[in-house]
């Protein structure tokens, strides 16, 4: 039963109970009054003593009783409640607007459901952008940056938690046969979320319409861009590769299929992933890049709170490496000391982050440093 039809049910329920308050008292007021005069009619010997009782001082009374509650129910009640709502709604408008708001955050805050019963999404979108361009001072711009990000959340239907990422980057010597120098980029994710649906598929191409067609099936799909150029190969395992996949520490079985324009790895999910509850994958997949390219960019694919981030480039000819985000909360970036024999940089960023916001790596290589700049190691 709907919670709006409960006040109206329990209304018809005081009135029935009402209603056969007064039949009753109205009744049995009368049989005692008959009663009363029926026994003063009769000579009862033995039994006299029942002339003394005040049967009709009782009856009265509740044949009063019966009647007058009646005509007051009928008359009276109606005025009554009207009454009390007036003064409710009274007193809310003499309440202070501060006053007013406090109040209906308080309760609206302990009780959700009620928000969600007494409301629409419509309208709470209105109330959300109304509030926001109170505070920003400028409507338009509240509205179209509230819808944005609302956008952005609806269409999300996994929430990332506790995302780590691990991007090493290292020499490929021996896939350099073309004379095309590149890097082998092995980037690893591992995040907690509940799996939205029961196939994850992971696509290198090197069709720019097939990639953006890609981009919108997520989190099904994670692809990657792989621009046509000596030495690269969208559709070749040795440019790109899934290597594993885990739910919970539990392997997850790989297919593979290719064609002209790239490949693309599948993996169904076990049944004891789709339960409902919060797993833990771990995804690890090796792409090659061209040294010379000097940048690589990692998106997120989904809403992510908790993001911690290294890149390791210690085994390559990389002299520094500088990154910039596109999100908004602030992230803090550190490098390893100088000294230690490994080179990693550090990104954490604590707060949520909006899917399509990310991280681009840019480094500069050491036979492209000024002579006296390069390290005693290049040199």
């Amino acid at each position: 039963m709907a919670s709006k039809d409960v006040l109206p049910l329990y209304r018809r329920l005081l009135k029935t109970k009402a209603a056969l308050l007064a039949v009753s008292f109205t009744l049995i007021g009368i049989l005692l009054i008959m009663l009363n005069a029926w026994l003063a009619t009769l000579s009862l010997g033995d039994w006299s003593w029942l002339h003394h009782l005040p049967l009709d001082e009782v009856g009265g009374p509740l044949l009063g009783a019966g009647l007058v509650s009646t005509v007051l129910d009928y008359s009276y009640r109606r005025d009554q409640e009207d009454i009390a709502i007036q003064r409710t709604q009274q007193a809310i408008i003499d309440l202070s607007p501060a006053k007013l708001w406090s109040v209906l955050c308080e309760g609206l805050a302990r009780h959700p459901a009620e928000l969600a019963r007494l409301t629409t999404p419509e309208r709470l979108d209105d109330a959300a952008a109304a509030i926001m361009a109170q505070r920003l001072g400028d409507e338009q711009f509240a509205r179209e940056i509230y819808a944005d990000i609302r956008d952005q959340a609806i269409r999300a239907v996994e929430r990332w938690h506790d995302v780590e990422v691990r991007i090493r980057l290292s020499s490929a010597l021996e896939r350099s046969t073309v004379g095309t120098p590149l890097f082998d980029l092995t980037v690893e994710w591992e995040y907690t979320t509940v799996p939205a649906g029961p196939v994850r598929r992971f696509a290198c191409v090197s069709d720019r319409a097939e990639y953006n067609e890609l981009r919108g099936d997520v989190p099904a799909t994670s692809s990657w861009f792989m621009t046509p150029r000596p030495g690269l190969d969208a559709s070749s395992r040795d440019c790109y590769e899934l290597l594993e996949l885990t739910v919970d520490g539990r392997p997850q079985t790989i297919r593979r299929s290719t064609r002209k324009t790239g490949q693309t790895y599948s993996v169904t999910l076990d049944a004891s992933s789709l339960t409902g509850a919060p797993v833990r994958i771990r995804q690890t997949t090796r792409v090659v890049t061209p040294t010379w390219g000097h940048r690589v960019f990692f998106e997120l694919p989904q809403p992510a709170r908790g993001l911690s981030l290294t890149l390791d480039y210690t085994n390559t000819s990389i002299a520094s490496v500088n990154v910039t985000d596109t999100i908004a909360a602030h992230a803090v970036v550190s490098h390893s000391p100088a000294g230690t024999t490994g080179r990693e940089l550090h990104v954490d960023a604590p707060g949520w982050l909006l899917p399509k916001s990310g991280f681009s790596f840019v480094w500069v290589l050491e036979e492209e440093l000024p002579r006296d700049a390069k390290s005693p190691k290049a040199a």
